[in-house]
């Protein structure tokens, strides 16, 4: 090594140290200000809310262009969760940027539910509230065609509604990481085999299934992560941006919603223990689910690194339904990360507008 590399590496080693000095000093000064800040806000896009009964809310987000596209799009969140991760924050927000591109914007959220509504099955979601959130999406928009767009469980309902409704009024189903086929749910397929897991007990003892169950029950698939995520928090806690995309992110995962135990005693036998929707053997409603009588355009994107639902459990769906316009894309990403944070705004969200767009007038 010659004087002037040596010169050059040991300027470099300590422009490093001097860097790292810092962080380390950055880190301590707001780790105090992280414990004492609250939660970043999220959600924070203009709405109204449209209709709310008990467990459910829908809610109509404010138009952001002039020319809006005919063919209004529901979402539909997971009941185990709030739909604010359809809407963390401006720039980072699907919604917005669905309102952006001109796309009239509906989202069905939910809401703890009261001891009352322990009893509610999966059922009452596709028969019922659905229906219902649909038929409010006709009257407020005036157009009776609407583009169904459903996120893993809420996938599961949205399709499980199209299959039951085949004469309309969808004009476009849409599933994110949809578990059609549970047996790719290796580790979720094990826990609850009903040879050492007794649903019926667990339902009739609590009536409603508790957030924090719900919340393990991720937590176990990777029980490192929330270790894995803190020590990741705490190297980058000098970055403000990276700090406040965690927390984001974290408060999603935190703040999951209890379950009716009916519908959570339903899921676990009808689709985690029989596979019932993949293997079409499924009943609600006294009528046969049919994923065959899906004949509207179908999108359906998956997420290529999703620990929860693996890309297989999705193939069930492109197989058997009977739509003549149908796609199956798979991204990189996760189960959250597929649809909220920086690599879903350079990926899916424009994928998503792109196919949209095309079947929205």
């Amino acid at each position: 090594m010659t004087a002037s590399q040596a010169a050059q590496a040991e300027t470099s080693f300590a422009d490093r140290m001097r860097v790292e000095i810092d962080r380390a000093i950055q880190r301590n000064l707001k780790g105090f200000g992280y414990l004492g800040s609250p939660a970043p806000a999220v959600g924070q896009t203009p709405k109204t809310i449209l209709h709310r009964r008990g467990t459910l809310s829908l809610y109509h987000y404010k138009p952001m262009v002039k020319e809006v596209y005919r063919v209004p799009v529901l979402l539909v969140m997971a009941p185990t969760n709030k739909a604010f991760v359809f809407d963390l924050a401006p720039g980072q927000s699907l919604i917005e940027f669905l309102l952006k591109r001109g796309h009239d914007v509906y989202v069905m959220d939910w809401n703890a539910p009261t001891g009352e509504e322990r009893y509610l099955k999966i059922d009452n979601y596709v028969l019922d509230f659905i229906p219902d959130c649909i038929q409010q999406v006709q009257k407020h928009s005036g157009v009776d065609e609407v583009s169904l767009v459903g996120y893993c469980a809420g996938g599961v309902l949205s399709t499980i509604y199209a299959a039951l409704h085949p004469d309309g009024p969808l004009k476009n189903l849409v599933c994110f990481t949809c578990p059609v086929d549970t047996r790719g749910m290796t580790l979720f397929r094990q826990w609850t085999d009903a040879r050492h897991f007794d649903i019926d007990r667990l339902v009739d003892t609590l009536g409603i299934i508790p957030s924090e169950m719900i919340t393990a029950g991720f937590d176990m698939l990777r029980p490192a992560a929330r270790i894995t995520g803190q020590i990741r928090l705490w190297d980058n806690l000098w970055n403000d941006e990276y700090v406040t995309a965690f927390r984001r992110m974290e408060r999603f995962g935190n703040e999951s919603l209890p379950l009716p135990g009916e519908y959570f005693r339903q899921f676990i036998k009808d689709l985690m223990q029989k596979n019932a929707l993949a293997e079409e053997k499924l009943e609600i409603g006294g009528k046969r689910v049919l994923i065959s009588n899906i004949k509207v355009p179908l999108l359906h994107i998956m997420a290529q690194y999703d620990h929860i639902v693996p890309p297989v459990c999705g193939k069930p769906l492109m197989e058997q339904a009977s739509s003549k316009d149908k796609e199956e894309i798979i991204l990189p990403g996760g189960h959250v990360s597929l649809i909220a944070g920086a690599n879903a705004v350079k990926r899916m969200w424009p994928r998503l507008d792109q196919w949209l767009e095309r079947r929205a007038t």
